[in-house]
């Protein structure tokens, strides 16, 4: 007799725009083992307009009448992140188990309080760091394991996105930085976080963040907005295994700039490079390497990274990943990564990124 599904409840994925449904609602559909029950947006129009093109058979104005549904299983929140505390919250006090966008809270404190009461409640909660079911990002994590570069001696990553001097009106708010969607959080946060995944945490980083923008224009007005969010991150750093890094994260004003990734790791025994012509987490990638004095070559995918059905690329394969091992882990009642406990890393890791560029001085990770 075949499993239950497991019942899906999403918080902000109106049918206009949004991650929820460019990346989740694609990702989710693919996967049998789940099923979506529920969505909610602030307002029941949108709401029933996603449920309609989605087939969804509930829908809601009210995130917590939506993580008290019976049918719900799962509370995912997608939506923008200073609503990421009270929403996960709302799920976490209903007993579900938690799928939250990155970054987990606006800040270092929401993050913590989040991880403490979901270890308090005994679910299953995971956050949207989605570099870890890329399937480039695992090809290349099972080469240096397998000690395709020998020792790692060094590696750098640089990430470019523009258009960044206009701002389209769903993302005015994130010109402030207190609500905790910049470049330092989300691009570095998301890069940087892959960039352990392959290659071990942090142990100290040197930086600077800056922002270069100090204004932006609003798309639908016109008007000039003030900025205090950094587009500009910078860092040097020793991991714990005493390889030396570098990344460069950079939002740039001019459109035809475009967007662009790499990540190039050097080790005693030869090298390896994957980029993308989007962002770390997104794009399609390039994985190429060489041993000894042979050249860079390009390396076939391998089967082994990609563990959801055929036919999902783009946005949808990299969240699926993650949610296949979500759904291993509630079946199981094994923990599943990238769990809170790790978005706390990775919030500690941009705190250390912003004291060092605010002391001037080395930082320890942690």
């Amino acid at each position: 007799m075949a499993e239950e599904r497991i019942g899906v409840g999403i918080i902000g994925a109106n049918i206009n725009y949004g991650w929820g449904t460019r990346a989740h609602l694609p990702a989710l559909q693919a996967l049998p083992e789940f099923e979506l029950v529920a969505v909610a947006t602030r307002r029941m129009e949108t709401a029933h307009e996603t449920a309609e093109a989605y087939s969804i058979p509930n829908a809601f104005d009210d995130a917590t009448a939506l993580a008290a549904h019976p049918d719900v299983d799962v509370v995912l929140v997608c939506v923008r992140v200073p609503g990421h505390h009270e929403l996960t919250t709302a799920a976490l006090e209903a007993g579900k188990h938690v799928f939250t966008e990155w970054p987990l809270g606006a800040n270092l404190a929401e993050a913590m309080e989040l991880r403490d009461l979901a270890i308090a409640k005994g679910v299953q909660h995971m956050v949207g760091l989605q570099a870890r079911g890329a399937p480039g990002f695992v090809q290349l994590r099972e080469l240096i394991t397998d000690g395709f570069v020998g020792e790692v001696l060094t590696a750098s990553m640089r990430s470019s996105s523009g258009g960044a001097a206009v701002r389209p009106a769903e993302f005015e708010w994130a010109v402030d930085a207190a609500k905790g969607a910049n470049t330092l959080t989300i691009t570095s946060g998301h890069a940087l976080d892959a960039l352990v995944f392959c290659l071990g945490e942090f142990e100290s980083v040197s930086s600077t963040v800056s922002t270069q923008l100090k204004s932006v224009q609003a798309e639908a007005t016109g008007e000039r907005l003030d900025v205090t969010s950094p587009d500009t991150v910078l860092l040097s750093g020793t991991l714990a295994s005493g390889a030396v890094v570098s990344a460069d994260f950079r939002s740039v004003p001019t459109p035809a700039a475009g967007s662009g990734f790499s990540f190039d790791v050097h080790g005693s025994e030869g090298s390896l490079s994957l980029s993308s012509d989007g962002m770390a987490q997104i794009g399609a990638m390039i994985l190429r390497g060489a041993q000894g004095d042979a050249e860079m070559a390009e390396i076939p995918p391998s089967a082994a990274s990609r563990w959801v059905p055929d036919g999902l690329e783009g946005p949808p394969l990299n969240v699926a990943q993650l949610f296949r091992h979500l759904g291993e882990g509630i079946r199981a009642g094994t923990r599943v990564h990238p769990d809170f406990e790790l978005a706390v890393r990775r919030h500690e890791l941009i705190d250390a990124i912003q004291r060092a560029s605010d002391s001037g001085e080395r930082q320890r990770v942690g």
